[in-house]
């Protein structure tokens, strides 16, 4: 490790060095190609440039961004910037687009002799690629190669996203590294219309019944119909891991239930989630709630669960500190007078926000054992980490600017490998130096590119607001739905278990299709409270036990 972070020093210290050159030069001849200096030192491990080509044969995820003319997925601005930066000539094995297809893809891959020399997997295929023993152990040459930037990324989860890569002391893959911001799921608000009402930001579930039945009686909209919404729904009912519009995980952690998790129970034996008694109670305010109108009656049939908030119909939704972004900023646009704020609520009957977690990782970079080159893999990533994150001194990197903004896109679609490294709590910190920026305490030029773009659209929705909607989503996301997060108190809870056992390949789907209509059926009045108890039986008779024993049995094992 001190010898990594001797390489990285002079690197840096080079990098300077070079900068400098390369400015003196400009000044004293005019010739504006200086600019676009290379800073890569072949000596450099980390970020250095080969002698020699490396090529890397890699499976790799088609983007929805459609490319300029001449350009390719393996040969465009961004791939021809990295190979530039390495000396990595990247070629694409296969392409498949969307998840599915990637996935059905890697499976084959699996099953066939011909596995790429690098690709992105998931927990259940690293497992079975560790099983066949088809790629390598990379714990010598993530020690020698891995970047500074991306170990100190890894710490920051506390070892836990390494660890899930690593088995007898080996480290098979690379992981990503989710957000924690991304977990949590906040109450979002028609500020506007609770300003109009003279109603308080809510606390309880008994907070959010009275603002929802303000919300569809009283008219907050002022346009003297009685169409507005009090609460949206999704007809999937919870998500589970992380958040998206409208899921109702937030009611069901208030009474400390956590749906498509895996969780001790209070004598610490494992069990689904979805199973345990106290989801009986979420499920009985919802289905109150629906049969009093205070939800969407038609929240099973629309044709996007966003839709009604788009429509400028909805007062509230359930969805994560990213919202602002998408629906809110299309729904805004379209009603400028609209004011939404987040909340953390309800809050359970002791005044706390309990919250389930998304995994730590859930993806991971494997190399084919064998390749000659299981370093070329690293620094690749080691570069377009570096430039994802702001932080690549090279000048071109302004040329990749201009070619996403052209397209429309981020510059990620065209990475190499569909694998994103932050730091676990990057959201909090982003929130942080803006705050420390806006009070006077840090000097805004000192912000990494990301953070002070966000402190400037932050400064300008203060002084114009809603003049520029890109940066009001930004803006408001980062005041009010990272504010909410960074000054909440919270009881995370997190699963205890991310896999597939064997029994799910033959049980699963069926299970998870009896629990999602099990819980629609009962919200909207079609079965009675008492169909959870069959749910349950019939879930544990149907399969359920047996997944649960091999879960304990592998969660035990792993310890």
């Amino acid at each position: 490790m001190k010898l990594t972070k001797l390489f990285l020093s002079l690197s840096l210290i080079l990098a300077f060095v070079l900068s400098l050159s390369s400015c003196q030069s400009g000044a004293q001849s005019g010739e504006e190609e200086n600019l676009d200096e290379i800073v890569s030192i072949q000596d450099d491990p980390i970020y250095g440039v080969y002698d020699n080509q490396v090529v890397v044969r890699v499976g790799f995820m088609i983007p929805d961004s459609k490319l300029m003319a001449g350009d390719t997925n393996d040969n465009n601005p961004v791939t021809r910037y990295l190979e530039e930066i390495t000396n990595i000539k990247v070629i694409h094995a296969w392409e498949a687009k969307g998840d599915e297809a990637y996935a059905q893809k890697v499976d084959l891959a699996i099953d066939s002799e011909d596995i790429p020399d690098a690709m992105v997997v998931t927990r259940n295929q690293l497992m079975e690629l560790i099983k066949q023993d088809k790629i390598e152990d990379l714990t010598t040459f993530f020690e020698q190669y891995g970047s500074e930037l991306i170990k100190e990324m890894y710490d920051s989860t506390e070892g836990v996203a390494l660890a899930e890569a690593t088995f007898n002391h080996k480290l098979y893959g690379l992981p990503n590294v989710a957000i924690n911001a991304d977990s949590p799921t906040l109450l979002w608000i028609r500020q506007d219309w609770l300003d109009r009402l003279n109603l308080q930001a809510p606390q309880s579930l008994e907070d959010i019944e009275e603002i929802a039945k303000a919300f569809i009686e009283r008219d907050p909209d002022g346009d003297g119909k009685m169409d507005t919404i009090g609460l949206t729904g999704y007809k999937g009912v919870v998500y589970g891991t992380k958040p998206q519009m409208n899921g109702y995980d937030a009611i069901f952690n208030t009474y400390h239930a956590f749906p498509k998790n895996w969780v001790k129970d209070n004598e610490g034996n494992i069990i689904y989630g979805s199973i345990a008694p106290e989801n009986k109670e979420a499920l009985a305010k919802l289905a109150d709630w629906y049969k009093r109108g205070l939800i969407d009656k038609q929240f099973a049939l629309n044709k996007e669960t966003w839709d009604p908030i788009i429509a400028g119909r909805a007062g509230m939704f359930f969805g994560p500190w990213w919202a602002p972004y998408w629906p809110l900023v299309k729904a805004v646009s379209g009603d400028t007078k609209s004011e939404w704020r987040a909340f953390a609520a309800p809050l359970d009957v002791e005044g706390k926000f309990v919250t389930h977690m998304a995994p730590v990782t859930d993806r991971y970079l494997v190399v084919r054992k064998g390749y000659e080159h299981p370093e070329a893999v690293i620094k690749l990533l080691n570069a377009f980490t570096r430039l994802e994150r702001g932080l690549d001194p090279n000048k071109k990197v302004a040329k990749l600017e201009e070619f996403a903004a052209q397209l429309g896109i981020q510059t990620r679609a065209y990475y190499p490998f569909d694998l994103l490294i932050d730091y676990s709590d990057a959201i909090e910190k982003r929130y942080a130096a803006v705050q420390q920026a806006l009070h006077g305490k840090l000097d805004p030029e000192t912000l990494d590119a990301n953070t002070r773009q966000i402190y400037n659209q932050w400064v300008a929705e203060k002084e114009n607001p809603k003049k520029d909607m890109e940066g009001w989503k930004s803006a408001i996301a980062y005041e009010y739905g990272v504010g909410i997060l960074a000054s909440t108190p919270m009881e995370q809870v997190r699963s205890v278990y991310y896999g597939t056992t064997l029994s799910m390949n033959d049980n699963w789907a069926n299970l998870e299709k009896l629990e999602n209509e099990t819980f629609l059926n009962i919200i909207v009045g079609d079965l009675p409270i008492s169909a959870f108890d069959e749910f349950v039986a019939d879930w544990k008779r149907l399969g359920g036990d047996q997944i649960t024993g091999e879960v304990t049995k592998i969660v035990e094992n792993s310890k």
